[in-house]
């Protein structure tokens, strides 16, 4: 657990080292935010569970009469508090130690991001589900987060890539978390403005949280 925290501390520092101007940083903190707070939450989650079921835990809740989708939602909150507790810290530390400005409510980005980790614990546990073992767990990080990463603006802006990569992007969750963060932390928009982006992200939360209780397996 201590890694998952300090890492993506680490992380943020060398990112603020290498765009001293505030401006660039400024920009760029968004979406790390939100990368970050996908990417640890879904390797936490993933792994966590796989060991869970590993463990033999899952075969002794299969067994009981709670249904699948009921197991998929415990884990889910379960998971939720330790990724919820790394993302407060990497947003607090990104605020107030790096000193990145922002023009929307702190609260609001507290929330938008709780939405990000719930979008990245159910992927993790929807993932988890087809390995057998933790290296093949983190096998899924090129597959699935590494693309999100390269197509999500986070490196160079969406608009200026090949019109194939650009309407690729446009179904990458990753995507909507990035362009909302940014709009609230850069031009001070508000939830209810960054609507579009909040149903997105919910409706790839529930989908995935469906599909990881109809592939849930007792064991590895």
């Amino acid at each position: 657990m201590a890694l998952i925290v300090v890492v993506p501390l680490v992380v943020m520092t060398l990112i603020g080292l290498s765009f001293p101007e505030e401006d660039v940083l400024d920009y760029i903190a968004p979406a790390m935010l939100t990368t970050l707070a996908l990417f640890f939450s879904f390797l936490l989650t993933g792994i966590s569970f796989l060991r869970e079921r590993s463990q033999g835990t899952m075969e002794r809740l299969m067994a009981s009469p709670v249904s699948r989708l009921d197991i998929v939602i415990g884990y889910l909150l379960g998971f939720f508090v330790f990724a919820l507790t790394q993302t407060l810290i990497i947003v607090l530390f990104t605020i107030y130690v790096l000193d990145v400005n922002y023009f929307g409510d702190l609260w609001q980005i507290f929330v938008f991001q709780i939405v990000v980790i719930v979008v990245a614990v159910n992927l993790g546990i929807f993932t988890s589900t087809f390995a057998r073992n933790e290296f093949q767990m983190v096998q899924f990080i090129p597959l699935i987060i590494v693309p999100q990463i390269f197509l999500c603006g986070v490196l160079w802006p969406v608009e200026q890539m090949p019109d194939y990569l650009q309407w690729l992007s446009t179904v990458l969750p990753l995507t909507y978390a990035v362009d909302g963060l940014r709009d609230i932390m850069l031009e001070g928009q508000n939830l209810t403005e960054v609507w579009l982006e909040l149903v997105v992200l919910v409706a790839f939360a529930a989908a995935t949280s469906l599909l990881a209780a109809i592939t849930l397996r007792r064991g590895t």
